[in-house]
């Protein structure tokens, strides 16, 4: 039986490349992998799923509306997919994750999603949040914080480098806008105790 997968991080933990790897394993063994990525992250141009390490793949993007099980139904039919991966599944609404396990249980698809566990304020995305609640196998990826521990959070940075407190949830950016760190020194950037 197909199972819901989520692998989350911190930025910059390794989730896209570990995707592509993922999906480049089913197309060497002969069977076709569908991807996903969020219509709102054109980071490396619209429907692209890259790494900071060079590798990259096309991708079918969704918004927070698409429809994903009816989506990717279709698609099976068309063309068999063996496994679905989803990248930035912090971006997927809480019906979304629904329809994703669906795809898990009745077209007995497995589905692979990665992403950030939480924001920039220490809170959980609402697609984060129903996979930590829902998914049959739960990763975490690993990355670490300038002191060497594992970073388990991310503060947002404005374009002076000082740290953003308040704001949207979404601001779409990379190695620019976001550093991941500690819980420790999260908590010292928010208030105010260290500079990064």
């Amino acid at each position: 039986m197909a199972k819901l997968y989520f692998s989350f991080s911190a930025m910059n933990a390794g989730k896209s490349t570990i995707l592509l790897q993922a999906s480049h394993n089913y197309q060497e063994r002969g069977m076709q992998t569908l991807l996903l990525t969020a219509k709102l992250d054109t980071r490396a141009g619209p429907g692209l799923i890259a790494s900071r390490i060079g590798l990259s793949a096309n991708a079918i993007t969704f918004r927070d509306d698409t429809d994903l099980f009816g989506l990717i139904k279709k698609s099976s039919l068309e063309k068999k997919s063996s496994c679905v991966l989803v990248d930035e599944a912090q971006f997927l609404s809480r019906e979304q994750v629904w329809q994703l396990a669906r795809i898990a249980d009745i077209l007995d698809i497995p589905v692979m999603c990665y992403g950030l566990r939480t924001d920039f304020q220490g809170k959980l995305f609402p697609g984060s949040g129903e996979l930590l609640a829902i998914a049959d196998d739960i990763r975490e990826i690993r990355t670490i914080c300038h002191c060497g521990k594992k970073a388990t959070m991310v503060v947002r940075q404005s374009e002076d480098g000082s740290v953003v407190k308040d704001g949207a949830q979404i601001e779409i950016g990379g190695n620019d806008k976001y550093i991941s760190l500690c819980r420790l020194h999260w908590s010292e950037a928010m208030d105010g105790k260290i500079k990064i």
